[in-house]
């Protein structure tokens, strides 16, 4: 067991890790939860993609539905669905042990109806009745449409994963449909403590955006700037977390049950080189956060992350400086983070068709050879 990530869970930050696949489930899934402190899981498109196109552990059942015929929307969910059934079983004495926190599996609605409240909605009802774990997460991007849906099926008892959550602005419009959802399942008398949710905030993206910006501008200013953004933005956002849990609405819900939606620090592989390996889990430590991270930054951390403590409280008005600076150079955060905003959504769709796409291929194969 490592010291770091025991300092990590010390501070109040749940290591989760992003990746998820039967090759995993089958090779050392329950490993990683004994030795690297590892208590969620969530799983994207891409990665079911990969493991469909180069495992054999897929092989049997999608020959199976290919032979019954099943079309590829749903046998998507059937496959994506065992998955994280199996890994939620895994995980169920992690969410045991820690009375509901932890011990989460996520697994995502359709990805091309994320402008689509009633489809999202039903997307979510019919993944959290076909996996039927109370430790599964639905992941539901932070679409303006996405944002109705989080609360519908907030509402209906649904726990929820927020994702594509880059700017603070969009942050707060998803913690108001939390307690939206909340206050709608408290006012149909649902237990609120069955109830979970995060709000995955990206975090290394802002910084390849910003930073490219940076280069552009090319000045001495400019480039002092790189490699700041995306901790600070990071930063600020978990004091609008603290804000929102300090109003009447939050504390009357959390009286009655309600558990806090969790920032989640999503997007923690460093991308640039040059800077260090474990920037994003050292810098964003703080109690009540969950950093969900690739295989490779965990046992980063594990081998020579550098864990001293809390490193957000204190620091908000020095992160707000830092997107101060930026304006002044003349980088704009709200231009920044529409692009993010918009590249997350046509990449979460692009995975999702690649997904359909390297499933359909793989049905019509093995109906065709049955």
């Amino acid at each position: 067991m490592s010291e770091n990530l025991d300092r990590l869970a010390a501070q109040g930050v749940a290591v989760w890790l992003d990746d998820l696949s039967r090759e995993r489930l089958a090779g050392g899934l329950a490993d990683l939860v004994e030795e690297q402190r590892m208590v969620g899981i969530t799983s994207n498109p891409t990665i079911f993609a990969k493991a469909i196109r180069s495992g054999v552990r897929y092989d049997e059942q999608v020959a199976d539905l290919a032979r019954r015929g099943v079309r590829v929307e749903e046998a998507v969910r059937l496959l994506t669905a065992f998955d994280v059934r199996w890994a939620c079983d895994v995980l169920r004495p992690v969410y045991e042990a820690s009375d509901g926190v932890d011990g989460r599996v996520s697994l995502e609605v359709d990805p091309r109806v994320a402008h689509d409240t009633a489809a999202t909605v039903a997307e979510a009802r019919a993944l959290w009745w076909l996996v039927d774990r109370p430790n599964m997460f639905v992941k539901i991007p932070a679409t303006r449409q996405g944002l109705e849906a989080i609360s519908t099926a907030l509402a209906e008892g649904i726990s929820v994963n927020v994702t594509l959550v880059f700017s603070l602005d969009r942050y707060d419009h998803v913690l108001r449909a939390f307690l939206d959802g909340m206050g709608r399942a408290h006012a149909a008398g649902r237990d609120l403590t069955s109830i979970a949710s995060v709000a995955s905030f990206f975090v290394s993206r802002v910084d390849t955006e910003v930073d490219s910006r940076l280069d552009k501008i090319g000045t001495p200013e400019a480039r002092n700037l790189r490699g700041r953004a995306a901790i600070a933005n990071a930063r600020l956002a978990y004091q609008h977390f603290e804000q929102a849990g300090a109003s009447d609405r939050w504390r009357a819900l959390a009286a009655a049950g309600m558990r806090p939606q969790r920032p989640l620090w999503a997007s923690t592989g460093v991308k640039d080189p040059a800077y260090d390996d474990t920037r994003y889990v050292d810098e964003l430590v703080a109690p009540g956060v969950v950093n969900t991270m690739p295989e490779q930054t965990l046992r980063a951390v594990a081998d020579h992350g550098r864990v001293q403590g809390d490193t957000i409280h204190g620091t908000y008005a020095a992160a707000q400086r830092v997107l101060d600076d930026l304006e002044a150079v003349g980088l704009s955060y709200d231009d920044v983070v529409r692009v993010l905003e918009d590249e997350g959504i046509a990449g979460f769709t692009t995975s999702g068709n690649e997904l359909f796409e390297q499933l359909e291929t793989e049905l019509h194969t093995k109906g065709a050879a049955a």
